[in-house]
């Protein structure tokens, strides 16, 4: 039998009032949309749901074959973070920006990711295209982190410009400065591509990824949650520990009744959910309190945005959380350091915040997901990171009840031992 809470909740920190947990209301439910993705979605989540019910009634989690270590050489070792990034986030398809991100022609979003300045765009027909964001002339930055409007792309140092394509348009002064041929002073491009609401990028200019067969089976169930159909309300940032330490915090459901008891735990219960894997994608879908109502009801009356919170995480590091949701919030860490990583935040909306009774709620949300993951998750894994040096020599042992973690980690030693034998 595996408890549904943790023996000891740790007491408030001093002085800390916990955030007050934001008013949910189920999409799924009002979802009538007839075209094959939602039908399938809608389909997986009724089974979904009668899982997590299964759990409910017998006080359960989904639980792994067994334990799985995993040495703490691994989080410290600064060459093998190098390696890792190089087999991970150098040569798979990156989720970087939400579709809703960039909501209509002459749009774009610039981040930084492992030091290559990026730069995402969506033309005046309305593809997407990704581009190194720097000059051809002198490499200065085009464009600062963030999403705007724009029909060209002009460098601050000398007002050279580029269409949303990435094509040279514009020289400064050319007839001083001397012809430049157009051709082959474009933009650097990086292969870029968009599915289920999502655009993936390569930072290798040279690969040609597959998307389809990158999301496999979970690309229809994405799909089903017509997540390019949203509407963009806030991308915020926090800076996180090395990116498997933050990331570890995301794929279970063990700590909730420990580390969030006053703000997590209020809406979902502990320790007790299913879990489903795709390649190296998975999805773990915790029980939500209305369950314990629910679970008395045939299983046509039951709401699945209600009774369960489904996270579909996207390997490397992209979690979407609340997809059953009216309000969804959507994680995307990337490594900068070996010892520090960012994590953007993106608030996404089913219907636009117009009166300011609804953006004060979108506010709400956006906040209380901001400070919980800052002052509850991350405040926690910054303390794993300080104490990594002194348990050198030592691992961590991931349980059956973590399978989201084992996962994670196998996932990562597949794809390092798959390049080091490409190497040799």
């Amino acid at each position: 039998m595996v408890q549904t809470s943790s023996p000891g909740i740790r007491e408030e920190e001093a002085g800390r009032t916990p955030p007050t947990a934001p008013e949910y209301s189920s999409w799924i439910s009002q979802d009538r949309s007839a075209d094959a993705a939602s039908v399938t979605m809608r389909r997986e989540a009724a089974e979904l749901v009668e899982r997590v019910v299964a759990h409910y009634r017998d006080g359960t989690t989904h639980q792994a074959d067994g334990q799985w270590t995993e040495p703490v050489a691994h989080y410290l070792d600064a060459d093998r973070w190098r390696r890792e990034t190089d087999a991970v986030h150098r040569s798979v398809p990156l989720p970087l920006a939400m579709s809703c991100e960039l909501p209509g022609p002459n749009t774009y979003k610039a981040l930084d990711v492992l030091g290559v300045p990026v730069l995402i765009t969506r033309d005046r027909q309305g593809a997407v295209h990704a581009m190194i964001n720097a000059c051809r002339h002198r490499g200065a930055k085009l464009m600062e982190p963030g999403c705007g409007v724009s029909r060209r792309l002009t460098c601050p140092y000398h007002s050279w410009s580029y269409d949303l394509t990435g094509e040279l348009r514009g020289v400064y002064a050319e007839k001083t400065f001397g012809e430049v041929p157009r051709e082959g002073r474009g933009l650097v491009r990086l292969p870029a591509g968009e599915r289920a609401g999502i655009v993936f990028v390569s930072l290798d200019p040279a690969a040609e990824p597959d998307l389809d067969a990158w999301l496999g089976d979970l690309l229809p169930l994405l799909e089903g949650l017509r997540l390019a159909e949203c509407h963009h309300y806030s991308t915020g940032e926090l800076t996180s520990p090395n990116w498997k330490v933050t990331l570890d915090g995301y794929l279970e459901t063990y700590h909730f009744a420990s580390l969030h008891p006053k703000t997590v735990f209020e809406t979902n219960l502990s320790n007790m959910m299913a879990h489903d894997t795709w390649g190296p994608h998975q999805r773990i879908a915790p029980a939500l309190r209305p369950i314990a109502r629910a679970v008395e009801l045939p299983p046509d009356q039951r709401d699945p945005g209600d009774c369960v919170g489904p996270i579909y995480w996207l390997f490397p590091g992209l979690a979407i959380a609340g997809g059953w949701r009216q309000k969804i919030a959507v994680s995307l860490v990337l490594p900068r350091t070996a010892t520090e990583s960012v994590t953007q935040q993106i608030i996404l909306l089913r219907e636009p915040a117009v009166t300011e009774e609804e953006r004060q709620a979108a506010d709400r949300f956006g906040e209380w997901f901001h400070e919980v993951v800052r002052d509850e998750d991350y405040a926690t894994t910054y303390g794993v990171q300080q104490g990594l040096a002194a348990l050198d020599g030592t691992d961590f042992v991931f349980g059956r009840n973590e399978p989201g973690l084992q996962h994670f980690h196998r996932t990562i030693h597949r794809h390092l031992e798959n390049a080091e034998r490409a190497a040799r």
